[in-house]
């Protein structure tokens, strides 16, 4: 056991006071392979302080039999099953995300009979925790090794066997494949059938095991199809592929061109609207199209940002709120520096300071505006069963344009008037 390991061990035992902020100090693959070391007493104690989605972590990065001996501490039955409900929950859902490299691919290509363990144990200790598995399942399990809680590498069952009693894990591990489930599905692919390994090992975005994938189950899936063709898989969701046929392009196109005729008439309304300031101040027609095309380009970043996110399933609408926030914090910035460019630039060509200012102010709504649009609207298409990328943007040009030139027209309207 490594000294730092020791030391997190005794803190946790003999500093109850501090219990909880040393543990909440630590990474979570830290906290798990600590949390398994320290004496079912501690144990308890711990569990009854921390909070549900702060064990749900915690057991994530367990395996299935070491997390069940940690649920069996909770006295709390409504606790505990709050607990296991999001754990399967949360598992199952990323699991369903990263099968979507296949139309048929289902849970049950998903093996979850492994063990986690440390790679600190002896292969006596290992045998003993397989013994046990096996006696409760009636399977031997795969054994996969952690250091401080990162998966390092596998052991096979012939080296428990064969090794001497008291030599370590990690002094007999192999590599294994490893996966992100937020993978690009083309990536995906590629694991799955390009990989001499036998197995690939799904991992969570934090590290933890997801579950294991057996190679031969996967080309068995797929059959013996060309390698070009295995990518049609990708479009599962029914999304526009480049090389569909014209007239599917024209059907998943057309209704959506409508609406953004629609919506444009909707941006020329807000202009007719001020057509006396424009008649009055018509030095603003030179800053409209700025105004429409910075904001439009500021809300096609943050909307690529969150298309990514989305796909990579790395944001979703439920945890969306600081990506969300960032966009905005960054688009007050860059509307700041793009405003104050354009009102200098205003006040030396125009002459015109106070215009410089009005258009700036603007340009900050704008992108504002952009940033808000750009990463919401696609989140909403999301959440309704929409391709986000093939649907959002006729949205959110509508949000920048509206908004960016009603804040032009009415800003000047209310102060160069």
């Amino acid at each position: 056991m490594a000294e730092k390991d020791i030391d997190y061990v005794k803190k946790l035992t003999y500093k109850p006071q501090q219990r909880m902020s040393i543990l909440r100090s630590m990474t979570i693959p830290e906290r798990s392979a600590t949390f398994q070391q320290l004496s079912p007493y501690v144990q308890q104690s711990i569990l009854k302080q921390l909070k549900i989605h702060e064990i749900v972590d915690m057991l994530d990065h367990l395996d299935m039999q070491q997390a069940q001996h940690i649920l069996a501490r909770i006295s709390d039955h409504k606790k505990r099953e709050k607990i296991v409900k999001r754990l399967q929950g949360e598992v199952k859902e990323k699991m369903e995300f990263f099968l979507r490299f296949h139309p048929k691919a289902t849970m049950s290509l998903t093996n979850f009979n492994y063990l986690f363990l440390s790679g600190d144990l002896t292969i006596k200790e290992a045998a003993e925790i397989i013994g046990e598995h096996y006696d409760e399942t009636a399977r031997y399990p795969e054994v996969l090794v952690h250091d401080k809680g990162q998966l390092i590498g596998e052991i096979q069952l012939s080296s428990v066997v064969k090794e001497r009693n008291n030599t370590q894990l990690k002094k007999h591990i192999i590599p294994v494949q490893t996966i992100t489930y937020q993978s690009e599905v083309n990536d995906i692919i590629n694991t799955l059938i390009t990989t001499n390994s036998k197995k690939v090992v799904v991992l969570d975005h934090d590290t933890s095991v997801l579950g294991i994938i057996y190679a031969d189950a996967v080309r068995l899936l797929f059959g013996h199809l060309p390698a070009e063709s295995l990518y049609d898989f990708a479009g599962v969701d029914d999304s526009e592929k480049p090389l569909d046929s014209v007239a599917k392009k024209v059907r998943s196109r057309y209704k959506w061109l409508i609406l953004n005729l629609a919506t444009c008439f909707l941006a020329g309304s807000v202009v007719l609207s001020f057509q006396s300031t424009l008649d009055a101040l018509t030095i603003l027609s030179v800053y409209m199209p700025i105004i429409a095309g910075m904001g439009g380009n500021a809300a096609t970043q943050t909307f690529a940002i969150m298309v990514r996110g989305i796909t990579l399933g790395t944001v979703s609408i439920q945890n969306a709120a600081p990506a969300i926030w960032k966009e905005l914090i960054a688009g007050i910035l860059n509307g700041i520096i793009i405003g104050g460019i354009v009102a200098l630039v205003s006040a030396l060509w125009n002459g015109e300071p106070v215009l410089g200012l009005v258009v700036a102010a603007a340009l900050v709504g704008a992108h504002i505006i952009a940033a808000i649009a750009g990463a919401t609207i696609p989140l909403i298409m999301k959440h309704l069963g929409k391709d986000p990328a093939a649907t959002s943007t006729i949205f959110i040009s509508t949000a920048t344009d509206v908004g960016g030139l009603f804040l032009l027209l009415g800003l000047a309207t209310i102060i160069l008037l």
